[in-house]
């Protein structure tokens, strides 16, 4: 075992070395939306687009949060109602004020045309209506983000003070309870590490990513690079989009808040786990070789440490317990920034291989629901690979 476990051991301390000096420094957590940005002279336009399907119970408070906005230029709302089944219009217009009609649209999704994924099909649909208000910018968010009142006007600064085509914030995810607590901010930090902050928000790497909760897109970008029907099947539709965008010669930035924040609980471990396995096998490509190196690069990068530690304290192998103990040690350490974003302890930070056994078990999982048939499943619909 121990002749195993050390190279093991060596390797992975090689990993998160890289990780930690080499990896676009993913793991510091300090890019959260400021207000130190310049103003613009004059605000632009903004409309923002909120795909709905089933999300009566959180669709209001959402539309409130952007009606309640300090936002100083012209601000529009319209809500895609995507063939809802749960009274989620009326739960939009439940939350308006007299007079406020104006600014808000509510409009019934059309069925689904052949090649195109729900919510990009109702953000598309969101983009038609809001011709009537002419935006200079679309705010792309989700119909369970609870936007923080001062969060897109200090969004459209940083956009108009760095030229920027899209400005994308991470929202804040519910980490409460047991499972709560020990998956969500890993599945930042995966986020992160797999899309560096610091890469994609730099033009000249071809690193791109978004957060589908809260995406800023100068309405002139999106039409240079050809509009969402380009991306039209894409189920990971906020990189996608972002991809989109910097192909075509767009500036990025995609960033943190504390602030703005997701209404949805995800408490339990089914929740989560659902919404990993979704789409986890398509960022893979559907590649049973990409899967597999996943799945064993993951055992590298977390078990590795671990394993090599444990053995050494029964084996009282010293080469182990150093190797092993340092590697844990750095994998906490470069966690502990997203923990305290969530405000846990960093100690917490050495459960990170739990954590990432159970993503890892959620990956083996989207693939086998995908080879099921039921690759993509979401909110009553499924978007299986075809063959």
């Amino acid at each position: 075992m121990s002749d195993f476990l050390g190279p093991a051991a060596i390797l992975a301390l090689g990993i998160w070395t890289y990780l930690t000096l080499g990896h676009g420094r993913f793991w510091d957590g300090a890019r959260l939306l400021d207000g130190g940005d310049r103003p613009p002279r004059d605000w632009p336009c903004v409309t923002a687009v909120v795909p709905a399907r089933n999300e009566a119970l959180f669709v209001g408070r959402a539309v409130r949060s952007l009606l309640d906005q300090d936002y100083p230029g012209p601000l529009h709302v319209v809500v895609v109602d995507d063939r809802s089944e749960d009274g989620t219009a009326d739960a939009v217009r439940a939350v308006l004020d007299p007079g406020e009609q104006r600014r808000v649209a509510i409009r019934r999704g059309q069925a689904l045309p052949i090649g195109w994924t729900g919510k990009l099909w109702a953000m598309c649909q969101g983009v038609v209506a809001a011709e009537r208000t002419d935006p200079d910018y679309y705010l792309f968010t989700d119909a369970d983000v609870a936007h923080h009142p001062t969060a897109l006007r200090r969004l459209v600064a940083k956009a108009t003070a760095h030229e920027l085509d899209l400005a994308s914030l991470m929202v804040r995810l519910q980490a409460d309870g047991f499972w709560g607590r020990l998956l969500i901010p890993a599945f930042v930090f995966f986020f992160q590490k797999l899309y560096p902050f610091p890469w994609v928000n730099d033009a000249r790497r071809r690193t791109a990513g978004a957060a589908g909760g809260c995406m800023l897109v100068r309405r002139s970008a999106l039409l240079r690079a050809g509009g969402l029907r380009v991306i039209a099947g894409a189920l990971i539709d906020d990189c996608a989009l972002a991809g989109l965008i910097k192909r075509h010669r767009g500036r990025i930035w995609l960033g943190l808040t504390d602030e703005t924040f997701s209404l949805r609980p995800y408490a339990g471990l089914a929740a989560v786990w659902d919404m990993v396995a979704r789409t986890a096998y398509t960022q893979l490509r559907h590649s049973p070789a990409w899967l597999a190196a996943t799945l064993g690069g993951m055992a590298l990068t977390y078990l590795a440490a671990p394993l090599a530690l444990l053995w050494g304290l029964v084996t009282w192998h010293a080469a182990l317990l150093m190797l092993g103990g340092a590697t844990w040690l750095l994998m906490a350490l470069c966690y502990a920034p997203t923990l305290m974003l969530y405000r846990q302890s960093p100690v917490r930070g050495l459960l990170l291989p739990l954590a990432a056994v159970l993503y890892a078990a959620m990956t083996f999982d989207s693939a086998r629901r995908h080879h099921q048939g039921r690759g993509g499943a979401w909110k009553g619909r499924t978007y299986a690979r075809p063959v």
